[in-house]
């Protein structure tokens, strides 16, 4: 059973493969990628205790690290790879907003199979998708010298129905009903990877248009600014003295941004070609994701051994 997770990658790319051979399967299913984010969410909610966020709460210096790696790392990093790179502007554009957006919730089921703190990625998600009504306009300001406007409201509630409501739900009836949730426990991992594989599947087939005009430069860039966030968030917690399980939620919620949200902004704000990089990252940050928790499940497992 718990092979499935360990194999997240091969799944990911496989499903990958499908949805590029056969798109409209996985186009039509564009309405489940809300339930199943959900469904991940109430899975990892019944792993959780009260007592987990009690602990984070404790730390707000820890807090304090992952929100301002969060708004200063990820945009500084976008800006300096899209001026090495010679970027067009639009691209550059599209970087700097994905940079500038919060942690999605896509990093919560990433933290979770890598054996990560689930407690401290639900609150960063949460808390840098509320400082983002503010930080996001004003980076991109700096940055692009434009102004933009996030929607504050679609931003919160969808946190609400898609991370605390489901969350809130899965620990309410592991508390509960603990004899009967406890022995299914062992089911969410393999639950939370299937739907984040078909997650996966569906964001390709939905952004394979995109896909086929994408240049070399651009692919380095946003396979660059991923890697080093996930690379510098993860340096940042051991430069601390932090546990592993917290220097692996760091790298995971710096370098995995909501990328769903860049594509929004670009859209509304500029150009088609600006929300390319946001597509692109959509599809490249659950790919990178999955490799590095497969690679922290197998060390975990040969650790044990």
């Amino acid at each position: 059973m718990f092979s499935l997770t360990r194999l997240l990658p091969v799944w990911a790319l496989l499903m990958c493969l499908l949805a590029w051979w056969q798109t409209g399967w996985f186009v039509s299913l564009k309405s489940a990628i809300m339930p199943l984010l959900a469904v991940i969410m109430f899975t990892m909610g019944m792993t959780l205790k009260p007592a987990d966020f009690r602990r984070v709460l404790a730390m707000p210096a820890l807090i304090g690290l992952g929100v301002s790696l969060q708004f200063l790392l990820m945009p500084l990093l976008a800006w300096l790879i899209s001026r090495g790179l010679a970027l067009e502007t639009l691209l550059a554009t599209g970087m700097i907003l994905v940079g500038a957006s919060p942690g999605g919730t896509a990093s919560n089921v990433m933290t979770y199979l890598a054996g990560g703190n689930v407690a401290l990625s639900i609150t960063l998600t949460a808390l840098s998708t509320l400082l983002a009504v503010v930080f996001t306009p004003w980076l991109s300001w700096l940055y692009i010298d434009a102004a933009i406007a996030v929607p504050p409201w679609s931003m919160l509630q969808t946190i609400l129905m898609l991370v605390i409501m489901p969350v809130a739900g899965g620990m309410l009836l592991s508390q509960w009903l603990p004899r009967v949730i406890s022995p299914l426990q062992r089911f969410c991992p393999p639950v939370a990877t299937l739907a984040i594989v078909m997650i996966i599947a569906i964001v390709f087939a939905l952004n394979k248009d995109s896909m086929a005009v994408l240049s070399l430069a651009l692919l380095i860039a946003v396979m660059l600014h991923n890697a080093l966030g996930l690379a510098l968030g993860y340096l940042a917690g051991r430069c601390c003295g932090y546990s592993e399980a917290i220097c692996r939620t760091l790298a995971i919620e710096v370098g995995m941004q909501n990328s769903g949200l860049a594509v929004a902004l670009a859209f509304k704000n500029f150009a088609a070609m600006a929300a390319l990089p946001g597509a692109l990252f959509s599809i490249w940050h659950n790919i990178s994701g999955s490799v590095l928790a497969a690679f922290w499940q197998w060390r975990d497992k040969r650790r044990r051994v």
